[in-house]
């Protein structure tokens, strides 16, 4: 695992109670929400969960791919690792926001706009009488269409991976760090979920700022660390 891919597991480990709050009615529901079904909510939550690592790979695939593309552009016009230096960016006001607004500041929230709710109350109700695993598996990528910020922030971190494949293993690594509450919550624990607001706001926000800070940096960069001697090498091998 990379160390950006890692440090993302970490973050989304330690704050996958956000998580819970934002999709827990999607978990339930995935799961029959009634747990009268022990086998087949595990079925259930379990197809959800995949769901969710395919819609989240798929975002993942394509920022790297873009990222990548971003900084090819950036090199012809002079400019070093702008994805990356974005993303970077993106990650560190995300961070401070969580901060604030965990000191009681009031900032604007993320908004479902009225077409997109539409579009996916209706892919719910399309789903909900469905077969328990299909229709885990359908609420599981639906959630992909929820405005998240927590959820994009990372999406835009992948573009720093440094390609599409690069930009899937970083999401499925966010994706990693958030099956242990999603799987509570879906298989009825929602009682964890009180002591976990209280306690992680704060050290997810710093998490996640010093991984924007690390990214910007490039320290996630596999080329970021080459050696001058190393680079002496290369230019005069070119030369």
């Amino acid at each position: 695992m990379s160390a950006l891919a890692l440090s993302v597991f970490v973050a989304a480990l330690l704050g996958s109670a956000h998580c819970a709050g934002m999709c827990g009615s999607f978990a339930c529901l995935a799961s029959g929400g009634d747990g009268s079904r022990p086998r087949e909510a595990w079925r259930s939550s379990a197809a959800y969960n995949v769901g969710r690592l395919l819609s989240y790979a798929t975002l993942g695939a394509i920022a790297g791919a873009a990222g990548a593309g971003l900084d090819r552009a950036g090199a012809i016009a002079g400019l070093a690792r702008p994805a990356t230096v974005v993303a970077g960016v993106l990650l560190v006001l995300w961070g401070v926001a969580t901060l604030l607004a965990t000191f009681g500041v009031v900032l604007p929230a993320l908004a479902v706009p009225p077409a997109l709710a539409s579009r996916i109350a209706r892919g719910v109700r399309a789903v909900q009488d469905r077969p328990p695993v299909l229709r885990g598996l359908a609420l599981g990528m639906l959630t992909a269409a929820l405005p998240c910020g927590w959820l994009y922030a990372f999406v835009a971190t992948s573009a720093a991976a440094g390609g599409a494949w690069q930009g899937a293993v970083v999401m499925a690594a966010f994706w990693t760090g958030t099956v242990p509450i999603m799987a509570a919550v879906g298989l009825g624990a929602q009682r964890l979920l009180g002591p976990l607001r209280r306690r992680v706001p704060v050290v997810t926000a710093v998490a996640l700022v010093v991984i924007g800070l690390l990214t910007i940096a490039g320290r996630f960069t596999p080329h970021a660390h080459a050696t001058p001697a190393a680079e002496s090498s290369h230019h005069e091998h070119n030369g």
